[in-house]
C-alpha cells in the first residue's frame, strides 16, 4: 500500500539528483573550460577506455559532426587526442590524457567520491546489492 508513496519519493529524489550533478558538472566544465559534451566525452572515456568517434556517437546520441567539433576541443584543451588503433591502423581511436584529467579535473570530483564512499559506508552489503541492482535495471533502460 505504501509502495506508491516511496516510488513517487524515489522518482523525486532521482530527479533532484539528476539535476544536481548536472549542475555540478556544469560548474566544473565552465571553470576548466569546457561545455557540458566536452565533461560528459570524457566521462565516457574513463569508463569505457578508447572509443573510436563513431563508438562516441552512438553512446552519445551526437551526430558524427558534432562529435568532430567536440574531439577537436577536447585535443585543443589536452584532455583527448585521436590516435591510430593499435590493431587496425585504418581506424581512430579517441584517448583520454588520464594524467591531465586526474590533474586538471580530479580535484573537483573528490568530494563527490568521499561523499559517495560515506553514504556507501552506511549501508549493509544486502542494501547496496539493493542500489547495484537498481542503477543496473536502470542503467538497462538508458538511451544510447
Amino acid at each position: 500500500m505504501a509502495k506508491p508513496a516511496v516510488q513517487e519519493q524515489v522518482f523525486t529524489q532521482f530527479r533532484e539528483m539528476i539535476a544536481a550533478l548536472i549542475l555540478f558538472n556544469d560548474q566544473v566544465s565552465r571553470t576548466t573550460g569546457m561545455n557540458a559534451s566536452e565533461s560528459q566525452f570524457l566521462h565516457l572515456l574513463q569508463l569505457h577506455g578508447s572509443l573510436s568517434p563513431s563508438d562516441l556517437a552512438r553512446l552519445s546520441g551526437l551526430t558524427s559532426g558534432t562529435v568532430t567539433g567536440v574531439l577537436d576541443r577536447l585535443e585543443e584543451l589536452g584532455f583527448a587526442s585521436r590516435e591510430r588503433h593499435p590493431s587496425d591502423r585504418r581506424k581512430v581511436v579517441v584517448t583520454v590524457d588520464q594524467e591531465r584529467l586526474n590533474r586538471e579535473l580530479g580535484p573537483h570530483y573528490e568530494g563527490q567520491g568521499a561523499a559517495l564512499a560515506g553514504v556507501l559506508d552506511q549501508l549493509s552489503p544486502a542494501e547496496m546489492r539493493a542500489v547495484s541492482k537498481f542503477l543496473t535495471l536502470l542503467l538497462a533502460q538508458a538511451p544510447g
